[in-house]
């Protein structure tokens, strides 16, 4: 059975029958993730790193829980901070760099880092790069190593366990294109741990870009020909570690046990092969802050804790047993709580650095010559790398990666059509038809307009054929009464608040329906006012809307005309009347 099964893994008949399987679902893309693919059961054991089979046993007991609470206050702090990142990285970086230090919420972890080792401006500035190199060939030499080196990247990680699986697609997507992007320097073993801690927290064109400034910025020279640059920060690191531990110094010294021995692999992966995952995000975190000096501060931490008391040099160790103990650190010193602490209160700067930089590179050209590659100058932090390169707010705006558009009903698309192009197709505005109002007050200025229409409407009917009667009124008209002279039409009244002249009014008869007594004058017809067109109303005649009268209705003549029974009547409309001038009775006559 212990046979069958190894480091969590199946027979290789079984393993094979499974990853044939796989490479068919690889190719349609959803069937489950990389671990399942390859072969591990649904009854695997992952922790929160994606980590499989207790590779990091003691990394989750080492790691630092935070509350919840802490967390989302964090986060809410981060997310203003990213939003804001230009303004807090020129005047308030003192404050980021204490936050990274406490540690970046994992749920912002990969666009903080993208931001802090400028590689989202460097990808703003360089739209569409990735995507041009992605589609080239690469150079045959770099891509046949790279092949080789894919399932060694974290290999029990769920993003890359599987062989030919989307994690190690991604990383030779990146590792490739760098060689295409740096074709003189081309591609180190070394690369590859860098980029796959990048991809587990972000995409690949975001994790090319952060390889790229972490090779160019953070540490360049490390992965070029030759391991110059390495060799000479393996110096300066022996020179520090006489500052900080002159016991572990003077051991190493005295067995001759070169930097370059033990600090290849701490410098040149970041320690992302070393130390427990709980302390890599930590140390990640303020290294891209901070700069390599973290790197420097992790090494000299690692060094006195394992070499630095007399107690442990008593033993009588030699160099063989010195490199051993290097390579298999004690996990007390590499948990996250000590680690970070001794990080941050061993008292080792920037400038400490590059002073003894230079202190180490006169000596490198007295012995070896110049440097046969001319690496860049190296950025110490955030804060230095964005100073250095020119970047506008343009650069530093965050684009949505995922675009959630939900399904719309078919007899709303036309309406999502018009309200889409509304900025550039505006809907025209429906004609305002304009209705006169048939009941004006006399003080309107329409009313002029009004009156003539009335009376060219007035002409044109009494020419053509008598006048229509009112509708709803009991107004009896001078044709309907009988009369011993006929009588001959006469203008319509005007409507306006002139009074209109004295005219003899003879005795009313109060009689309901009011009827227009017979009389020599001329009678006086009643024009309807011209109203727009209904289709109720066949015969164009007026409606009111006022009840019928019950009582006569004329305009009061002035005071100083005498009213006898010899006047004549005056024109008397129904509903065209002045409320204050409405006749109750015929007392008002007398």
């Amino acid at each position: 059975m212990m046979a069958q099964q190894e480091n969590g893994r199946r027979s290789s008949e079984d393993t094979m029958s499974v990853m044939t399987l796989g490479s068919q679902f690889d190719e349609e893309s959803s069937f489950g993730s990389d671990s399942e693919i390859n072969g591990f059961t649904s009854s695997r054991q992952t922790d929160k790193y994606g980590f499989i089979g207790g590779t990091q046993q003691y990394s989750t007991q080492s790691a630092q829980e935070v509350p919840l609470q802490v967390l989302r206050h964090r986060e809410v702090k981060w997310l203003d901070m990213l939003n804001h990142w230009d303004r807090w990285i020129s005047k308030r970086f003192k404050k980021v760099r204490l936050r990274c230090q406490k540690g970046i919420p994992p749920s912002l972890r990969g666009r903080a880092w993208l931001y802090l080792s400028g590689g989202k401006v460097k990808r703003e500035q360089n739209s569409g790069k990735f995507k041009e190199l992605n589609s080239m060939d690469g150079d045959p030499k770099w891509v046949d190593v790279i092949e080789r080196d894919l399932h060694r990247q974290f290999p029990f990680h769920e993003m890359f366990v599987s062989r030919g699986g989307h994690g190690q697609q991604d990383l030779f997507r990146v590792l490739k294109a760098y060689t295409l992007y740096r074709p003189d320097e081309g591609y180190c073993q070394a690369q590859a741990p860098i980029a796959a801690v990048l991809l587990m927290h972000m995409p690949a064109e975001d994790a090319f870009w952060g390889l790229v400034q972490i090779c160019e910025k953070y540490l360049p020279g490390y992965y070029s020909a030759g391991l110059e640059a390495i060799q000479l920060d393996g110096e300066i690191l022996n020179a520090l570690l006489k500052r900080v531990s002159p016991p572990a110094y003077r051991h190493l010294e005295k067995h001759k046990i070169e930097p370059i021995l033990y600090m290849t692999e701490w410098f040149m992966c970041a320690f992302s092969r070393t130390l427990p995952w709980s302390s890599v995000l930590r140390v990640w975190d303020m290294f891209l802050c901070d700069g390599v000096k973290i790197i420097f501060r992790v090494g000299l931490v690692l060094l006195k804790s394992m070499l630095g008391s007399r107690e442990k040099l008593k033993a009588g160790l030699g160099q063989y047993e010195t490199m051993e103990i290097l390579r298999a650190l004690e996990p007390q010193y590499l948990q996250e709580g000590f680690l970070i602490h001794q990080v941050l209160e061993l008292p080792i700067s920037s400038r400490d650095v590059e002073r003894e930089h230079r202190v180490q590179l006169r000596r490198w050209r007295k012995t070896h010559g110049e440097l046969s590659y001319k690496a860049p100058p190296r950025m110490h932090g955030a804060h230095a790398i964005m100073s250095a390169e020119p970047h506008t707010r343009q650069d530093l705006r965050q684009k949505p990666t995922i675009i959630v558009q939900y399904p719309l009903p078919s007899d709303t698309k036309s309406e999502f059509a018009r309200v889409k192009k509304r900025s550039t197709i505006r809907k025209a505005p429906n004609p305002k038809v304009e209705v006169t109002n048939p009941y004006a007050m006399p003080t309107d200025p329409k009313l002029a307009s009004l009156n003539n229409q009335t009376q060219k409407t007035a002409s044109s009917n009494q020419s053509n054929h008598p006048p229509p009667s009112l509708q709803q009124s009991h107004l009896t008209t001078p044709e309907n009464t009988p009369s011993s002279d006929p009588q001959p039409p006469q203008p319509s009244p005007n409507l306006s608040r002139t009074p209109p002249p004295p005219q003899p009014s003879p005795k009313p008869n109060p009689i309901h329906p009011t009827e227009i007594p017979p009389s020599s004058s001329p009678a006086v017809t009643v024009q309807p006012l011209a109203l727009p067109k209904d289709s109720s109303n066949s015969n164009n005649s007026a409606h009111l809307t006022d009840p019928p009268p019950t009582t006569d209705s004329t305009p009061l003549p002035p005071d100083d005309t005498p009213v006898n029974g010899s006047s004549v009547a005056d024109p008397r409309v129904p509903g065209l009347r002045n409320s204050s001038e409405s006749v109750g009775s015929e007392d008002t006559y007398l």
